[in-house]
């Protein structure tokens, strides 16, 4: 099987849970509604589990944009293999969205709230503030990449890696997963909203494309700070790259925290 293949078939196990868990604790009839955040999280982290299970031997299990651009940045992935990796990531995200769709068809129609529906596939922010937004995004990726090398840095039972790693995004989830739904993956976002977008989905609404480059441009800055915070610490310095990602997520730090003192 082919890395690029390994990635679609990863990313398409966590979007058909990971959908299927939010369309569960939100459409109407369905037996787990309100479940509540709790469930969201443990649920994700079980997603990402059981899609690094899956494909972990073959491309790594990346399933995230921003764990594949982060790692190219440190130097641990040739950046030929990086545009491959992002299509069949957000392929993925398409077909795993789609099949929970299907997974819940009859509930649609009967869920009237269009936010709720939107919400199955994709993220927003619990407050509409998007400098705040952006540097949610950014922070929980930034925690994420600098959590999987740490991760990485230990050796653990064979088969357990990727239960750590699942607690680990169940953790972020339940810490900082309040103000945006954590995201922190491109393909986790763009691909099932662009799944919202072309299904026939009953009363459906927008997709709410304003947003959209929220979870793409925070996940890929946030996690190249990450790993250039973790190379810089752990292993002396880092690139050019590094610096750029490490500038741009505290010049979005200072205008969030600026548009929010005007707010005072």
């Amino acid at each position: 099987m082919s890395v690029y293949l390994a990635e679609f078939i990863g990313t398409a196990i966590l979007l058909y849970f990971g959908n299927s868990v939010n369309a569960a604790t939100t459409l109407n009839f369905s037996y787990a509604k309100g479940s509540g955040w709790i469930i969201t999280t443990i649920g994700w982290g079980l997603s990402v589990t059981f899609g690094i299970y899956a494909v972990g031997s073959i491309s790594g299990a990346h399933i995230n944009p921003a764990v594949t651009t982060s790692l190219a940045l440190a130097g641990e992935l040739e950046w030929s293999l990086v545009p491959g990796y992002i299509i069949a990531q957000v392929l993925g995200g398409i077909f795993g969205a789609t099949l929970a769709w299907l997974q819940y068809l009859p509930h649609w129609g009967k869920t009237e709230d269009q936010g709720a529906k939107l919400g199955v596939f994709c993220t927003s922010g619990a407050i509409d503030q998007k400098g705040a937004n952006l540097v949610s995004e950014m922070l929980g990726t930034m925690i994420l990449i600098i959590g999987l090398m740490m991760i990485g840095a230990n050796e653990f039972t064979e088969g357990l890696n990727p239960l750590v790693v699942g607690g680990l995004i169940t953790l972020i989830g339940m810490a900082q997963g309040g103000s945006t739904g954590y995201a922190i993956n491109p393909a986790r976002d763009f691909g099932p909203r662009l799944a919202h977008f072309l299904l026939p989905i009953k009363g459906k609404g927008g997709s709410n494309w304003g947003y959209s480059w929220i979870p793409i441009v925070g996940p890929i800055v946030g996690g190249g700070a990450g790993a250039a915070l973790y190379y810089l610490v752990f292993n002396g310095g880092t690139n050019i790259l590094g610096w750029i990602a490490i500038a741009a997520t505290l010049a979005a730090i200072f205008y969030a925290i600026f548009e929010e003192s005007k707010k005072a």
